[in-house]
């Protein structure tokens, strides 16, 4: 005798029940605790272990004294305009070196604002700095960083803000180039990257060095 077929759109699977839900449930949970004890205790703390241990410096931040007080990070750019200082890169977060906004234009390479913001700030750091319209200006100098926190110039950059800030602070030329080279960074291992200078350090060392002036 044939056995009754089972009647089209019946429901085959196995109703749940409290032991099945309970053997899918407690993997899930332990699961979920031994990810957030490995990712969320574990593994930060093999990274903050050894960082405070053994580079202390960078982990508290990278920060610079003057005159015993906190003045700021090698890290993160400050924005300086006076003309007895280098100024920095230009900055698209929030005013200007605004870490709480931390961010660049997004212009695309063809987005019109972008040429035109060019254009403005090749103009602006010729006037400031005293060059013919024939100069080549630094891409550092008319373009802002992703960050818009970036502290450093290239030295190319830093080196056409010489004449200006050593006219502002009654120093040579040559003294202030002697500067720019010692705080001008080169690659890492020789290779990685490219050379730098920081505009925080840099302006920090000429105040000791021509008297300190207001920012």
């Amino acid at each position: 005798m044939n056995e009754p077929e089972e009647p089209l759109g019946g429901d085959s699977q196995t109703p749940p029940t409290s032991e099945n839900l309970s053997s899918q449930l407690f993997p899930s949970v332990i699961s979920v605790l031994v990810l957030t004890l490995l990712t969320g205790c574990i593994f930060p703390l093999a990274l903050a272990v050894p960082a405070r241990l053994f580079f202390s410096r960078q982990a508290s931040g990278s920060l610079l004294l003057r005159g015993g007080s906190v003045t700021g990070s090698e890290q993160i750019g400050q924005n300086f305009t006076k003309p007895e200082y280098f100024h920095p890169r230009p900055s698209a977060a929030g005013s200007g070196y605004d870490a709480a906004s931390s961010g660049g234009t997004n212009l695309g390479i063809n987005n019109a604002k972008l040429k035109d913001d060019v254009r403005a700030l090749a103009e602006k750091y010729r006037k400031e700095n005293g060059l013919g319209s024939e100069t080549a200006v630094p891409i550092d100098a008319v373009t802002r960083s992703g960050s818009g926190l970036d502290p450093h110039i290239t030295p190319a950059n830093a080196a056409l803000q010489v004449p200006r800030v050593a006219r502002a602070r009654g120093l040579s030329e040559d003294e202030v180039r002697r500067l720019v080279a010692e705080y001008t960074q080169r690659p890492q291992l020789g290779f990685l990257g490219s050379a730098r200078v920081s505009v925080l350090e840099l302006n920090l060392a000429i105040d000791q060095f021509g008297g300190a002036q207001p920012r």
